[in-house]
C-alpha cells in the first residue's frame, strides 16, 4: 500500500473517531437529561465500565510491568486529589488505558507506516520517554484547575467570614456550595482545625495536600484562632491573609497562562519532524535514484539518528521550561530512584567512588550547591553513578551502533545494483530488473572468491564468467570487464568494513557527552529556577506582612510557617528548623550561607534581627513601603522570565524541523549534486 493511501485512511479515521467521540460526549450528557428509564440505562452502562476498570486495575497488579506503571499513574493522581480509594482506582485506569491505547495506536500506525525493526525499538523509546511527560502534563493542568477552583473558595470564605467572623464556620459554610475536588480539601482543612489536636492534624493534612497555597491556608488560619484576629486601619488579618492568598494565587495562574500561550504549539512542532521523515525519504528516493545510496549509507542512517535525539531532547527541554515546582518536587521527594537500588550492590559501589570527588573539595560543595538550586533530591553519590552509567550507555550504544552499521552496510555493498545514469525520474521495471540481475550475479562471484580483496582483476574476471555460465547469462565483452571492475571495487569496500580506531574514540566522545549530560540538564533546570526562587522570596516576604501584625509570634513560628508554604527553600528552612532549638541565630547563620541568593540572604537578616533583639514588627517596618516595588517589581521579573522561557522555547520548538530539512533533505541533495558532477566528468572522459 502506497503511502498516500495510509495518510488518506489514517485522516479519515482521525475524523470518524473525533467525530464518535463528539457524538459519544452529546449521548451521554443527553442521557443525563432524559427520564428515569433513560438515566438507568445510562447508569448501567456507567457501572459496567467501572467494573471493568476495576476489574484491569486488580489484573495490572499481577503483572510486573503494568504494576509499576499503574502505581505510577496513580501517585500521581492522588498527588493533586484525595479520591475514594474505589474512585481512584477507576480513574487511574482510565488514565492508563487513554496513555497505553494512544501510544500503541500511534506505534502501531508508524510501524505499518515503516515496517523497520529499528523504527520499532525507536517508537518504543520514544514511548517510554513520552509518556511520563504526558502524565506529568496531565497532572499540571489539573494542579492549574485547582488554582482555579481555590480563588472560589477563598471568595466565599471571605464572604462567610464577614457573616460568621469565625473562621471554621466560615470554611464550613464555603465548603457547601463548591465542587467536589475543592469541597473535600475545604471539609479536610475544617476537620484539621476543629481536631482536639489541632497540630497534629495540620500536619497530617499538610503531608497529603496538594497544593502549597492550601497549606498556607490551613496554618494561616490556625494562627490567627491561636493569637486572634487583628483588625487595623487595612482591615482584619485574617481577611488581609486571604486577599495575600489569592493575589498569589492570580498572579501564578497568570504565569501558567501566558506561559502555556507563548509555547503553545511547540510541542507538536518539535514531535512533527518524526512523522515526516519517511515521506521525504520516500519522495526523494522515488525521484533522485542517486539518493538511494545516501539514505542507506551509513552517513543517511547516522542522520537518521542524530534526527531522532534532536527530536527526543527538544521535547524533553520543552517540558522542562514548563515544568511546574509544587508538584515536581513532592514527586521526587517521595520516589527511590534506581541509582539508589544500584549503589547497594558493593562493587558498583567502590567502582563509584572513584568518580566521586572528596567531600571537603570545592567540587563536591559546587555539586550539593547545584542539587539544592535545581530542586535535585539526591547524594552526589547517586548523581554520579547516574553518570557512570550513561557514559557506559553511551559508549557501548555507539560501539554497537557502529557495528551494526559496518554489518548493514557489508550486506548493501553485496546486494548493490550498479550505479544508474539516469538523475531525475525512476528506472524503468526492466532497467530495474537488469540491475537487479548483474547485482545477484556479482554476489555470487564474490562469494566463490571467498570475498577476499587478494584476489587480482583475472581471477575476478574468471570468477564473474563462472557465474555467468552457472546462471546462463551472456554479456559483451565491455560489460563483462565493467562488472569485473565493479567486483574488484566491491571486495575492496568489503576490505575496509571493521571497527575503527576513530569510531572507537566516537564512542568514547559519545561517552564523555552522556557523562555532562546530567550536570548540564541541571544548568539548564537551575537557570530556569532562578526566577522562581525570587518569586518565592517575594512571597515569603508578602505573608511575612501579614504575620508581624500577631504580636506574639515568634521567629520560629514564622520558620514553621514557610517551611510548610515553601517549595525550592524547603530543604535549608527544614535544617534550620531542626537545629533551631540549639541555638536561633547559630540556625539561622547556617540557613544564610547555604542559599547563594542575595534576596534570601537579606530576608534572613532581619529575622536575625527579630531573633536577638528586637519584635517581628520592627524587624520588618520597612516591608510595607517596600511591598508596592517588589510587587512592580514581581510583575517585570514574571515577563523577563515568561519572555526568557518563550524564546528559549521557540528556538528549540523550532530545531528538530530546521534539522529535518537541512540534515535529511538539503544535504542530501547537495551530495547528490556532487556525485552527478562526478558521473558527468566521467561520461565527459570516455567521450
Amino acid at each position: 500500500m502506497e503511502l498516500r493511501t495510509v495518510l488518506i485512511w489514517i485522516l479519515i479515521f482521525s475524523v470518524l473517531l473525533c467525530i464518535g467521540l463528539w457524538a459519544a460526549s452529546r449521548r451521554i450528557s443527553s442521557l443525563e437529561s432524559l427520564t428515569d428509564s433513560s438515566q438507568s440505562i445510562a447508569a448501567y452502562v456507567r457501572k459496567h465500565i467501572t467494573a471493568f476498570l476495576l476489574r484491569s486495575y486488580a489484573i495490572f497488579l499481577k503483572v510486573p510491568p503494568l504494576r509499576y506503571y499503574v502505581r505510577k499513574v496513580r501517585g500521581k493522581l492522588s498527588l493533586m486529589h484525595t479520591y475514594a480509594e474505589f474512585e481512584l482506582r477507576r480513574r487511574t485506569m482510565m488514565l492508563v488505558y487513554a496513555l497505553l491505547l494512544t501510544f500503541g495506536l500511534g506505534i502501531t500506525l508508524l510501524t505499518w507506516m515503516n515496517p523497520n525493526i529499528m523504527f520499532f525499538v525507536t517508537l518504543l523509546i520514544t514511548a517510554a520517554v513520552l509518556q511520563g511527560l504526558f502524565l506529568d502534563g496531565f497532572v499540571n493542568r489539573l494542579e492549574r484547575k485547582l488554582l482555579e477552583h481555590m480563588l472560589e473558595f477563598f471568595a466565599a470564605v471571605r464572604h462567610a467570614y464577614h457573616r460568621h467572623g469565625m473562621i471554621t464556620d466560615a470554611i464550613d459554610e464555603a465548603a457547601e456550595g463548591l465542587g467536589e475536588e475543592i469541597g473535600a480539601q475545604a471539609y479536610r482543612i475544617h476537620e484539621a482545625l476543629t481536631a482536639p489536636k489541632q497540630q497534629e492534624g495540620l500536619e497530617q493534612y499538610y503531608e497529603t495536600a496538594p497544593s502549597r497555597f492550601l497549606k498556607a491556608f490551613a496554618g494561616i488560619s490556625s494562627l490567627v484562632m491561636e493569637f486572634g484576629d487583628k483588625t487595623s486601619k487595612e482591615g482584619s488579618v485574617f481577611l488581609r491573609a486571604v486577599a495575600s492568598l489569592t493575589q498569589e494565587i492570580q498572579l501564578d495562574l497568570i504565569r501558567r497562562t501566558k506561559l502555556d500561550y507563548l509555547l503553545k504549539g511547540l510541542h507538536v512542532i518539535a514531535l512533527a519532524p518524526i512523522f515526516f521523515t519517511k515521506p521525504i525519504e520516500m519522495w526523494a528516493r522515488r525521484n533522485f535514484p542517486l539518493m538511494d545510496h545516501f539514505y542507506l549509507s551509513k552517513a543517511g542512517i547516522v542522520l537518521k539518528i542524530l534526527i531522532f535525539l534532536i527530536i527526543l531532547i527538544s521535547f524533553i527541554l520543552l517540558q522542562k521550561l514548563k515544568n511546574e515546582e509544587d508538584t515536581a518536587y513532592r514527586a521526587s521527594g517521595s520516589k527511590i530512584c534506581w541509582e539508589a537500588r544500584v549503589y547497594k550492590i558493593r562493587w558498583i559501589r567502590n567502582a563509584v567512588q572513584w568518580f566521586v570527588p572528596p567531600r571537603s573539595s570545592f567540587s563536591y560543595y559546587r555539586l550539593t550547591q547545584l542539587f539544592k538550586d535545581s530542586n535535585l533530591q539526591m547524594r552526589v553519590e547517586w548523581f554520579q553513578l547516574r553518570r557512570v552509567g550513561l557514559f557506559l550507555l553511551g559508549f557501548v550504544s555507539t560501539i554497537a551502533l557502529c557495528i551494526a552499521l559496518h554489518v548493514v552496510t557489508y550486506h548493501q555493498i553485496l546486494r548493490e545494483p550498479p550505479q544508474s545514469t539516469i538523475f531525475f525520474g525512476a528506472m524503468t521495471p526492466q532497467e530495474k530488473e537488469g540491475a537487479e540481475r548483474l547485482a545477484a550475479l556479482e554476489k555470487t562471484a564474490i562469494e566463490e572468491m571467498n570475498m577476499s580483496s587478494q584476489a587480482g582483476y583475472d581471477a575476478v574476471l574468471k570468477s564473474a564468467e563462472a557465474a555467468l555460465e552457472a546462471q546462463g547469462e551472456t554479456l559483451s565483452q565491455d560489460e563483462l570487464t565493467a562488472m569485473a571492475v565493479r567486483i574488484v571495487d566491491k571486495l575492496n569496500r568489503l576490505d575496509r568494513e571493521y571497527l575503527k580506531w576513530w569510531e572507537v574514540a566516537a564512542a568514547l566522545a559519545a561517552g564523555c557527552l552522556a557523562f555532562a549530560m546530567p550536570l548540564w540538564l541541571l544548568w539548564f533546570q537551575r537557570k530556569m529556577r532562578l526566577s522562581d526562587m525570587l518569586q518565592e522570596v517575594y512571597q515569603f516576604m508578602t505573608m511575612v506582612g501579614i504575620f508581624k501584625e500577631l504580636e506574639r509570634i515568634s521567629v520560629e513560628e514564622i520558620l514553621e510557617w514557610l517551611y510548610v508554604y515553601a517549595v525550592i527553600f524547603k530543604a535549608p528552612l527544614e535544617k534550620c528548623l531542626l537545629n533551631y532549638s540549639q541555638g536561633g541565630e547559630t540556625a539561622l547563620q547556617e540557613m544564610k550561607a547555604e542559599v547563594a541568593l542575595a534576596e534570601f540572604r537579606r530576608f534572613v537578616d532581619k529575622l536575625l534581627l527579630a531573633a536577638e533583639k528586637i519584635t517581628v514588627a520592627k524587624a520588618f517596618d520597612d516591608l510595607e513601603h517596600e511591598m508596592s516595588f517588589q510587587f512592580e517589581r514581581r510583575r517585570f521579573d514574571y515577563e523577563k522570565s515568561l519572555d526568557t522561557r518563550a524564546e528559549l522555547g521557540r528556538m528549540i520548538g523550532f530545531t528538530p524541523m530546521y534539522s529535518l530539512v537541512f540534515a535529511y533533505l538539503v544535504i542530501p541533495l547537495i551530495w547528490m549534486s556532487f556525485k552527478q558532477m562526478d558521473l558527468y566528468f566521467e561520461h565527459i572522459q570516455k567521450l
